[in-house]
């Protein structure tokens, strides 16, 4: 699977931004998706994860009820809506899938993309 993340970019607090993951390769329907954030000098950390089917959702507690997943199989792509965004919020976003379970371990994905920078002003 080769993914490919875009839709990174610069707003104000308390704006909006979409992120897309477009895969190619294998199956993609069969694949679990996650979005991970790495800010400057700190770990890569779990933001929300979507089952194959996407009936299955994930969310880290610090976007729970900001942020929403979701994927279009028949597009082969996954998408990060992100709302109400705050400095915190600042980051390079990947993309990760997986065939496993859904999963918080970043150790558990075998394919990531390359990665797209937010950056929130206050």
């Amino acid at each position: 699977v080769q993914l490919q993340a875009f839709g990174g970019g610069s707003v104000q607090a308390g704006g909006s931004l979409t992120l897309s993951c477009a895969a190619s390769g294998r199956i993609f329907s069969r694949n679990v998706m996650a979005w991970f954030r790495q800010a400057p000098g700190k770990e890569r950390e779990f933001v929300a994860g979507v089952g194959w089917s996407g009936a299955t959702k994930d969310y880290a507690d610090s976007v729970l009820g900001r942020f929403s997943i979701s994927r279009e199989n028949a597009k082969n792509t996954a998408y990060l809506q992100m709302n109400n965004l705050k400095p915190g919020d600042t980051a390079v976003y990947y993309c990760a899938a997986d065939l496993g379970a859904l999963s918080r371990d970043r150790r558990t994905y075998n394919w990531w993309g390359q990665g797209t920078l937010v950056t929130v002003s206050s």
